[in-house]
C-alpha cells in the first residue's frame, strides 16, 4: 500500500505542467470564429467569453467531480467534441467546453488532474445533497 503511494508521488512529481488553451469553434467546418476561450491547467479551468461584455468563469480542479465527453455526428465529422464537467461549485455546477479540438485528451487530463488536485488538498469527492431541505422540526 505504501509502495503504491510512493509510486503515485513519483509520477506526480515527474509530470510536466501542462496547459491546454482551446477556442470554442463553429460546428460548421470547426472554424474558431467565436469569442470564447477555454484554458485548462493543473489548478483551474477558465472560460473567457464575450467580445464587448466579457465574462471569466473559473473552477478549481479539485471541485470537479465528474467529466463527460459528448460528440454529435457533426462534431465527429469535423474532429470536435464537447467536454462536460460536473462540479461541486455552487455558482456553476456544470461547465461545458463546447466544440473543441482534442476533446478526449482534454477530458482525460481534467479527470486525472482533478484527482491529483483532490489528493494534494486532501479533500473528498462529495456531492451536494441539498441539506437545506431537511425539516429540522422532526425532533
Amino acid at each position: 500500500m505504501e509502495e503504491n503511494r510512493e509510486e503515485m508521488r513519483d509520477i506526480e512529481e515527474k509530470e510536466v505542467e501542462r496547459e491546454y488553451v482551446e477556442r470554442k469553434r463553429w460546428l460548421f467546418f470547426g472554424l474558431p470564429f467565436t469569442f470564447t476561450k477555454y484554458t485548462v491547467n493543473e489548478r483551474v479551468v477558465t472560460i473567457n467569453a464575450g467580445l464587448l461584455n466579457t465574462t471569466e468563469n473559473d473552477c478549481y480542479l479539485y471541485k470537479i467531480q465528474d467529466v463527460e465527453l459528448k460528440t454529435s455526428l457533426i462534431e465527429r465529422i469535423f474532429g470536435l467534441g464537447t467536454v462536460a464537467c460536473y462540479t461541486g461549485d455552487n455558482t456553476h455546477p456544470q461547465l461545458f467546453l463546447e466544440h473543441i479540438k482534442h476533446a478526449k485528451e482534454i477530458k482525460d487530463y481534467i479527470l486525472h488532474a482533478s484527482e491529483v488536485a483532490r489528493r494534494k488538498r486532501r479533500t473528498m469527492n462529495t456531492l451536494n445533497i441539498d441539506a437545506d431541505d431537511i425539516d429540522m422540526d422532526a425532533d
